[in-house]
């Protein structure tokens, strides 16, 4: 069985050009091995070799004939730094293990590519909605005994209702999301509330709710309940000039960090594709007086300053995992091809 790191193997010669035809280079601290330790990604072990690591997959390309399944790599792995015949570099694993019997429970599960935890409430959650597509939904019109609020296992009824589908997901419409360049409403971010079972179909159906995250009232809107979609995220730049900006970052906040999911004004229809990797440009405009107390705006140049990972697309907008960033990430910075 081919050991994951297999899967991880980056050779960096300069005759292995990835995006934009840059060749690999190596980081500039890059260690001559690695022990995987439970919590490493793919991203984060490749960090520790390259200076661009979410080009960890061009190797995989060029050895696709070795490599049976990139992601099967596991903690107590080592991975060591050597040279080819060429005397290119490449990473390797070495025979044998540190300690296995620390690792023997843990090597029933396989290293990700990037942190699941962050980003599988938005999997199963479409938290982005059409313009339309809440108004024309099933809806809440009663609930049980006139009650104003809804909880765990409380009924209600509600009118268009697939009677086909019995588990679905209660949402509220918030505000419109804006692009900040056309003015044009892309979509509508929906507040997630909670999850019902249809008990019994009719127009209205009666509906028990399984969970509730929120308070769930009349006139709140249900969606079919999908399962998440199984994903074997490989990152890639695009192979087009991708050119956006950040329109809002998740929880309400102007500022965000590394970790923190980003919603961008490209979707689908842009190019944008799951596995998308872009570089975070800062937009700095100052408002600000002169010398003689008037004021004055000055646009800053712009600065590349980390990298975003898209995990998930709609037509016009895709949410975004931070991976890396020095200072803070703000709401109407770019994103870019990198």
């Amino acid at each position: 069985m081919i050991r994951i790191i297999s899967a991880l193997m980056l050779a960096v010669a300069a005759a292995s050009c990835g995006a934009g035809g840059q060749p690999l280079q190596l980081a500039d601290s890059a260690p001559h091995r690695h022990i995987v330790l439970p919590g490493d990604t793919l991203w984060s072990i490749a960090g520790k070799f390259l200076k661009e690591p979410y080009r960890w997959p061009e190797l995989w390309r060029l050895n696709g004939d070795q490599i049976k399944n990139p992601h099967r790599i596991f903690p107590g792995d080592i991975i060591v730094l050597d040279r080819d015949a060429d005397g290119n570099p490449r990473l390797r694993t070495q025979n044998g293990k540190l300690a296995p019997q620390i690792y023997a429970e843990q090597l029933r599960q396989s290293i990700p590519s990037i942190p699941p935890e962050l980003i599988t409430p938005f999997l199963s959650v479409p938290l982005i909605a059409e313009a339309n597509e809440l108004d024309n939904a099933a809806r809440i019109v009663a609930t049980q005994q006139t009650r104003v609020f809804l909880g765990n296992g409380d009924i209600a009824y509600v009118t268009d209702a697939d009677p086909a589908q019995q588990k679905w997901q209660i949402y509220r419409k918030t505000r419109p999301i804006s692009d900040p360049d056309t003015k044009n409403v892309l979509g509508y971010e929906a507040y997630y509330l909670g999850t019902a079972r249809q008990n019994e179909a009719g127009n209205p159906a009666t509906f028990e709710i399984i969970s509730a995250k929120e308070e769930i009232s009349r006139g709140d809107r249900l969606m079919p309940s999908l399962p998440p979609p199984l994903i074997n995220y490989v990152p890639h730049a695009p192979e087009t000039q991708i050119d956006g900006r950040i329109v809002s970052v998740y929880g309400g906040v102007n500022e965000a960090g590394q970790w923190s999911t980003l919603l961008l004004n490209r979707g689908s229809n842009d190019g944008i594709e799951i596995g998308h990797v872009l570089a975070l440009h800062r937009n700095r405009v100052l408002d600000q007086r002169d010398e003689d107390g008037r004021k004055e705006t000055v646009r800053v140049p712009e600065e590349r300053y980390g990298l975003l990972f898209v995990f998930r697309t709609f037509d016009r907008l895709s949410y975004a995992l931070v991976m890396q960033s020095e200072g803070p990430v703000t709401v109407n910075d770019f994103v870019r091809t990198p």
